[in-house]
């Protein structure tokens, strides 16, 4: 499978596709873990970096994992919710952000060149919002999976590791929105400030969320159905990447609260989807650690962000080097004539 590249053809394909999908090596994994134990350190005294770097090898198949390649996508769409009066910003706002992104000036265009990783942003029809899922769904399959293919399609199969993140005026709505719909859960305990709402805006988010997850009550248990329902097209390319990057076994580095949240589908799907997902950092925004907590992931950084675009990812990516050069680097006890307890 890896060998050609990924197209999904339905959503219900989701379902059976970890099962077809390419597994972690487990035996790169251990002889990492074996080298780990015979470099010149006490036995797991680099903490989280061993783990990080075994994680590696299994997933490119090799017992000295390295990365040449870091490859960066960041997914843009926009939301018919909007219309609900749940973001503060005009939604002129997430074009005027992409360009912003091509020119150089973001956060993550800064973070990619201090971490070595690759650019592209792809923005997803941003003249022609989703629909307003308080209404009927958000998208049709075929939407979300035009959407979820344009995301795999980005992803470069010569990529050693893949940053994902994320740009869309209101999407932290839609975010909350899938975290409830996959994990369930009083709403409120998914909705954040995002990029700054006050206590009235929690409390409207809320409310249309609510109205949102009545009106699409018999999709329950649907995980897939329900990327389409509630997601938008960002949140659907960010399950293609995903699902891209996991044919051709490379490692994917999750966001914050929207880029985790858009793959609560997936997870919803069969968990095993996201194995070889790291969670890049907790956000600041509470509804992560919840998601992260409900998926078993353990964030490789918290650094009180809440940024987006990728941005907590792509600092991960600065610890996942350095956790690669220690493995690589450092000497075993005979190459350094250093005597062994």
């Amino acid at each position: 499978m890896s060998n050609m590249p990924f197209e999904l053809s339905a959503l219900a394909d989701l379902i059976s596709l970890a099962a077809r999908l390419p597994q972690g090596d487990p035996q790169a994994a251990e002889a990492a873990r074996a080298r780990q134990n015979a470099l010149t350190k006490p036995p797991g005294s680099l903490g989280r970096l061993e783990a990080l770097a075994a994680f590696m090898a299994a997933w490119r198949c090799t017992d000295r994992p390295v990365i040449n390649k870091a490859q960066a996508l960041v997914f843009a769409g926009n939301h018919g919710i909007c219309a609900q009066g749940v973001n503060p910003y005009p939604q002129d706002v997430t074009a005027q952000m992409v360009a912003n992104f091509e020119a150089g000036g973001a956060a993550i265009n800064q973070l990619c060149r201090a971490n070595g990783a690759d650019l592209s942003v792809v923005a997803l029809d941003l003249d022609r919002p989703t629909g307003d899922f308080t209404e009927g769904p958000a998208m049709t399959e075929a939407e979300t999976l035009a959407a979820m293919n344009r995301g795999a399609a980005a992803v470069d199969p010569g990529a050693d590791v893949l940053i994902l993140g994320e740009m869309g005026i209101g999407n932290s709505t839609i975010a909350a929105a899938l975290a409830a719909a996959v994990f369930g859960g009083e709403v409120a305990r998914w909705v954040g400030p995002g990029t700054g709402a006050d206590a009235e805006g929690l409390k409207r988010k809320v409310d249309v969320i609510e109205r949102g997850l009545a009106l699409h009550d018999g999709l329950k248990g649907n995980a897939p159905a329900l990327l389409a329902a509630l997601g938008g097209r960002e949140q659907a390319a960010i399950c293609g990447a995903v699902l891209a990057a996991r044919a051709a076994r490379i490692p994917v580095i999750l966001d914050g609260f929207i880029c985790t949240a858009a793959v609560a589908p997936l997870h919803g799907a069969s968990p095993a989807l996201l194995d070889h997902c790291l969670a890049g950092h907790v956000s600041a925004e509470p509804g992560h650690r919840l998601l992260l907590e409900a998926m078993g992931k353990e964030p490789v950084l918290s650094f009180d962000m809440r940024l987006g675009e990728g941005s907590g990812a792509a600092l991960a990516l600065g610890i996942l080097r350095a956790a690669l050069e220690c493995h690589n680097g450092m000497a075993t006890f005979g190459e350094a004539g250093v005597s062994e307890a």
